[in-house]
């Protein structure tokens, strides 16, 4: 491990999605001291520092947390340049967050050309999802990676930085050596839901791709 923290290698992650679907709560549920965070420079973004521990040394991920900018507006340029990674969040009880996961991607794209993706699926707490996982099909069509995650419950919220930071990194084989410091967490998911969404996400992945869209008659 590094000892200098100027020695340690560090990337920006921008965290884009609609508004609403969790973005915020998904970054302060990871504990961050408040004299680490900073503000970028002439733009309404909060900068937290994510230490990871790996195998291979230390590696810090600046997360960019728009603080729901985005209800008001498109997002300034300003905000994605020198990004070196994204996640994209949308809400699985939201249709219309996922169709427009294709919007935010196409932004990345223009400003930061072909930096590693991943794609999210917040809230698969609530009960009654309207997006299933065979209708999830935008990151398999864009050469990104896809989790479910619940933001309140904790679940998978270190599996997108994981898979990040072994892309950006170039070995596949990091691993993190501590766990990441969360809050507790606020709800607890239910085991058979939780093996059912699983065995979906398995069973989607071995379907064909159509060409046609992203199977919107199924949203």
């Amino acid at each position: 491990m590094a000892n200098n923290k100027d020695d340690v290698p560090k990337f920006k992650l921008i965290l884009v999605g609609d508004g609403g679907v969790g973005k915020t709560t998904f970054v302060k549920r990871h504990l961050i001291a408040e004299s680490e965070m900073k503000y970028a420079s002439r733009l309404p973004v909060i900068v937290r520092p994510f230490n990871f521990y790996t195998n291979l040394g230390e590696i810090i991920i600046n997360v960019w947390d728009t603080a729901g900018q985005e209800r008001f507006g498109g997002l300034r340029d300003g905000y994605y340049i020198d990004a070196q990674c994204a996640i994209i969040m949308f809400d699985v009880t939201s249709r219309i967050s996922y169709r427009n996961v294709s919007q935010w991607h196409k932004d990345i794209i223009r400003i930061c050309g072909n930096i590693p993706i991943v794609l999210c699926g917040n809230k698969i707490d609530v009960k009654h999802r309207k997006l299933k996982a065979k209708s999830i099909t935008y990151h398999r069509k864009n050469n990104m990676q896809y989790y479910d995650i619940s933001a309140l419950s904790n679940y998978n919220l270190e599996k997108p930085f994981l898979w990040l930071a072994q892309k950006l990194t170039g070995n596949d084989n990091l691993q993190f050596v501590s766990q990441i410091p969360l809050l507790p967490p606020e709800i607890n998911l239910d085991p058979d839901m939780l093996r059912e969404y699983e065995l979906q996400l398995k069973e989607a992945a071995s379907r064909p791709l159509t060409d046609d869209g992203d199977d919107d008659d199924e949203l």
